[in-house]
């Protein structure tokens, strides 16, 4: 058999990963045709194939699918050789990517970027914006260096580091300002308003409401904090959101901010990295310019 080469298996893994040819071959920066012969060719050299093309949905035969898990493992192997590389240089550089949760990039990315640009003007900072199954998802095949999400993740195969905390606010109309501040009990029987499923926010503000299964006419859903907020403004009903988004989302609406008593409800935030990751000690120093873009009170040291 003719040696098999990393720009197969990238395709292949990319095809494997989208089941989709035109959106592999974006993901790789080909074209639909390119991509499709080096697929060809990788098929042949093994002598069978690795996707099922008889259905209208792309599909890994059952070879595919142990091909693809082999696969993921030899290209994180290959990048983690070049992290080596990096690992022994001092400061940051080179690119790094880097997954950040969405109730958390608007509000932080900004500073963060800003002064991380500024010292290390050799780094090629690749963000990207997901929810938390997806980050955990992409750290583990290899795709991100490390992910900026609520802790904990308890995954035994990564390495977390707290950065610093922050109570959640309570959102609700003008109009209500002075009324007294809702038990959880009460926050119950109140039209909540959350994000969709897959958001873990979200799953912290029912954990904190005690609410496991809200009925419809109680639990409205949205995509963004924002939009939850311009919902709250509306006289929809009231939400919770993280303290750091206060200054930004409260800007445009006409709503109230209260904050709840002691024990209030809160988050951890922190950086999460595969830990076999040649790249801890610059995550590590990542990590401290992040919890150093957090307001005093809130980091965790």
């Amino acid at each position: 058999m003719k040696s098999l080469t990393l720009k197969q298996l990238r395709y292949f893994e990319a095809l494997a990963r989208h089941r989709h040819f035109g959106r592999a071959a974006d993901a790789c920066a080909i074209s639909q045709p390119a991509l499709s012969m080096q697929i060809k060719e990788l098929e042949e050299q093994l002598g069978t194939g690795l996707f099922d093309r008889s259905t209208r949905s792309l599909r890994l035969t059952g070879l595919g699918e142990e091909f693809a898990d082999r696969v993921r493992d030899i290209l994180r192997a290959v990048d983690e050789l070049g992290d080596l590389a990096r690992a022994a240089q001092t400061g940051l550089s080179g690119p790094l990517r880097i997954g950040v949760i969405p109730t958390v990039a608007p509000y932080l990315l900004p500073a963060f970027i800003s002064g991380l640009g500024e010292r290390y003007p050799g780094l090629d900072l690749q963000v990207h914006e997901t929810v938390t199954p997806k980050l955990l998802t992409e750290l583990a095949d290899g795709r991100l260096d490390t992910a900026i999400v609520a802790l904990p993740v308890s995954e035994p195969h990564l390495a977390e580091i707290a950065l610093f905390s922050e109570d959640f606010v309570l959102v609700r109309p003008v109009a209500d300002a002075g009324e007294p501040v809702p038990e959880p009990e009460t926050l119950r029987e109140m039209r909540l308003l959350l994000l969709e499923e897959g958001h873990c926010f979200r799953d912290q503000a029912l954990s904190f409401c005690a609410m496991g299964a809200a009925r419809p006419r109680e639990l409205l859903e949205g995509s963004s904090l924002s939009t939850l907020v311009q919902m709250v403004g509306a006289g929809i009903g009231v939400t919770l959101i993280p303290d750091m988004a206060v200054p930004i989302e409260t800007l445009s609406a006409p709503v109230s901010i209260a904050r709840f008593p002691h024990p209030a409800p809160r988050r951890t935030i922190g950086m999460v990295w595969r830990r076999t990751n040649p790249l801890a000690g610059q995550l590590r120093l990542l990590a401290d310019i992040v919890r150093g873009c957090a307001p005093p009170d809130r980091a965790i040291a």
